[in-house]
Formats: C-alpha cells, structure tokens, sequence
C-alpha cells in the first residue's frame, strides 16, 4: 500500500466528502499489539495541529503513571477511510507517532525507533530498505459465545481449492478489502497446514511495509468474524502441524540501484549484499527473541515442520534461516524465514536493518553458502559446516539478546530495558506452568 502526499487541507476535505464521523488513531506498543485512540471527527483540527493528548501510562511498555501525558501526532501519509462503516458514517483511520509534552519523539514508540533507524541508514549512505513480507495465519471456529475454539474450519492442505478450502470465500473478501484499501496483493493461497492460509501483499519501504502488516492483521481478524471464523497469528496454535511464520524479503538501496546487486558478483550479488548477509548471520541469535518474541514461537522453530531451526544461508534450498531467491536485479533480494507474525514489525525491521548495517560497516564475510538439506545432516555434518542453531527457548533466546550492544542500539535504551523486563516475566510465569503433557507424560508413572 503506497503512502501518500496528503496535506491537511486535503484530509479535511476527505473526511468531510466521504462523510467521516469517527477517528481511529493508531499506534503500536512493545509488544506490537495495535492500539487505539477512537474520537469523533470533532477532533479532527486538534488531531492535525498535533494536540491531542492520550494517556500513555496504560500502554505496555511506555511510560510510569507519573509522567504520562503524551501526545498522538499524526503521519498525514497513513490516512485511510476503512470500507466498512457504521450506521452513523465512516471510520477513518491514521497512525500516529507518539511524542513527549516537551516535543521530542517518544523513545519506546516502536514506530519512532524504526524512524530512527532508517536515519542511521541513510547517514550509512543508502536510501531505502524494502520489505517484502508473507504472513500466515490460522482460521479456526468460534463457539457460540464468540470465542475462539481449535477446531479448524477445513482440512486443505498447500494450494487447495474448495471445497477442501472452506475458508476459501473469507479469504477472497479480506483480498478484496485490502485491494480496496490501496494493498497490491501479489498472492493468496491455503498453506500446508488445515485451516492456515498466507497472503502476500507487494514490497515497501520498510515504515511502510510494518504500517501495512499491522493494517493487514486488523483486516484479516475483521473480515474473519463476518463470517464466524477467528484468525490468529500466533506461530503455533497446534501441535503437530506446521506453524505460522512470517518470512521478510529484505533489499536495500542507494542511489545507483539496488545495493545488492551485481552483475559480476558471485551469484550476481554484491559485497553489500555479502556483507550484509554476515550482519545478518552474526546478529541471528540475538535478534531471534526480537523475531520470535513469544514462548509459542519456539514450538514452530523445531525440526519437521519447514520453519527453520538452523543460522546458516542458501541460494537454493529452503532449510536454512536465510535463503537468496532466484530474482536478480531491482528484485534482488534476502529472504529471513525465522520471523513470526507475532514479532512486532517496526522492532523486527529495525533490527534486521542494524544487524546487516553492522555487517556493512566492519565488512563481515558470511560462511559459505549450505545448499543441501540441513534437517538431513548430523551434529557433526553441521558443525564441520560452521552451522550453529537458532536458539530453542525464548529464554536462552533473551540471554543472546542481552549480551548483544548491537541488537540493544537497534532498540533503544528503553525499548531494549523494557522488552527484557517483560519478556523476562513472561518466561518465568510460563515456566510455573504445568501443561498436560507433564501429567499424561509423568502421573501416574512417578
């Protein structure tokens, strides 16, 4: 979805053509759960002279109680009218920035630290960093209370049609919807796993591109409850079948192209794009607590299941964690196929963009490229291949994180304390958890 040039007197002349009567001001907190501020179309002129003040102390992650007045200031681009309305008129939505009384941008507003980061970017002497991303999500029955159940409403498999694909209909009309809201949708098909399904929409640049996942997650999860259904992102909702990822297609770009790309290069790819995939490597440890933030992550990162387990690249088969598609020129590309649609998009661009700009920076060289079947290999085969695993918990996941200045400039003092505390806390109540596994596995035996 391309951002657009709009001015304020043109949202205002919007909104009063398309008869607006409601404000959705969006943003995102740590944890890359989409908030917002509803108001009526009344606060419109507050809202453009950057006035309206929101209570930041009750978002995760933000602020203490005691200082938190913060401000919504909109990005005019964003602005979009959503196709469904309600009886008294249409919603129009506009993602904000969030900043401080005194003006200055927000430190933990996820959104910000990408902001900032592309900054660091363009002063490395790039222009763009373009995101591809293919989310998968899961469609399952509600209960007669609306809540969601596990009981998957079909039994397809990878490219099924109806009438194996039930949720075939539902999927067609959240294409439609994000065609309508301005999505270039380049695919949409049945996953291989019942009931999950990917759409994949065109590449952006990477604000842009997080803007339009979080937008593509409100749809989905709309458009799925007109028709009974509940979507989730979460990786791993089932045992047993394949999860949810989110794989990111990453190029960067300067003033004479694409930076990864070059004719002459070894696989017609540039030192940039060889440097840039060692920041990547280096950094894959510590950035996957960033990617997979979640406990539920690591039960998708496991063998069997395609998600990949191992910190190791290819330009041809898919096990590894980094994988070269065939496209060459304006398409060439990095594909990062650990990523789950739990991450939360601006911390996860941001940091893939800081790792492959540390890779740039020191000229990190990647290990060799591994084109056979990892999941096939032994430990031995593996570490005669310099291939060392993704971490397999979300603590030792965080434990990575913590030792890495890198990851924590990519994040920002308080997003990288704050995102440590919580996660910390979660892992720790999960741990006090005992799953009915343990008593199948272990009652009546001990």
């Amino acid at each position: 979805m391309a951002k657009r040039d709009y001015s304020k007197d043109d949202i205002r002349q919007m909104a009063k053509d398309e008869n607006v009567k409601f404000l959705r001001l969006m943003f995102t907190d740590l944890f890359g759960t989409i908030k917002n501020v509803e108001v009526p179309i009344s606060q419109l002129g507050k809202l453009l002279d950057n006035k309206l003040m929101f209570d930041g102390s009750s978002i995760d992650g933000f602020v203490r109680i005691e200082e938190s007045d913060m401000y919504l200031y909109p990005d005019l681009s964003t602005w979009m009218i959503f196709p469904w309305s309600t009886e008294r008129g249409k919603i129009a939505r506009v993602i904000c920035e969030v900043y401080t009384t005194d003006g200055k941008p927000f430190e933990g507003d996820p959104r910000n630290n990408l902001i900032r980061v592309l900054n660091d970017m363009r002063k490395a002497g790039f222009t763009d960093f373009n995101i591809g991303p293919e989310p998968e999500f899961f469609l399952f029955k509600m209960d007669e209370n609306g809540k969601p159940t596990t009981e998957l409403n079909d039994k397809g498999s990878y490219f099924d049609m109806a009438p194996m694909d039930l949720g075939e209909n539902c999927r067609r009309e959240i294409v439609l919807t994000l065609e309508e809201m301005g999505f270039d949708v380049e695919a949409a098909h049945h996953e291989v796993a019942p009931g999950q399904h990917e759409i994949d929409f065109k590449y952006a640049d990477a604000l842009t591109a997080a803007d339009n996942i979080q937008t593509f997650k409100l749809v989905v999860k709309t458009i799925a409850r007109k028709y009974g259904l509940y979507a989730t992102f979460m990786p791993k909702p089932l045992a047993g079948i394949n999860g949810s990822g989110m794989h990111l297609n990453m190029s960067l770009f300067h003033d004479k192209g694409n930076a990864f790309f070059d004719e002459k290069g070894k696989m017609q790819l540039s030192e940039d794009a060889y440097h840039f995939l060692g920041g990547l490597m280096k950094h894959a440890r510590s950035f996957t607590a960033i990617c997979n933030p979640i406990v539920n992550s690591y039960k998708r990162l496991v063998p069997g299941y395609e998600a990949p387990v191992y910190v190791a690249w290819s330009g041809s088969n898919r096990s590894p964690l980094i994988r070269v598609p065939n496209s060459r020129g304006l398409s060439t590309r990095l594909e990062v196929r650990s990523v789950d649609p739990a991450a939360n998009p601006y911390l996860a661009i941001a940091a893939m963009l800081e790792a492959g700009l540390d890779g740039l920076r020191n000229k990190l060289a990647p290990q060799e490229a591994v084109d056979r079947n990892i999941y096939r290999m032994d430990a031995e085969e593996r570490q005669e291949n310099h291939i060392t695993n993704l971490p397999d918990t979300l603590h030792n996941a965080l434990k990575d994180l913590a030792a890495d200045d890198v990851m924590r400039g990519a994040m920002g003092k308080h997003l990288f304390q704050s995102f440590i505390e919580a996660k910390n806390l979660e892992y720790n109540s999960y741990r006090t958890q005992v799953s009915q596994w343990e008593r199948d596995q272990y009652l009546e035996l001990y």
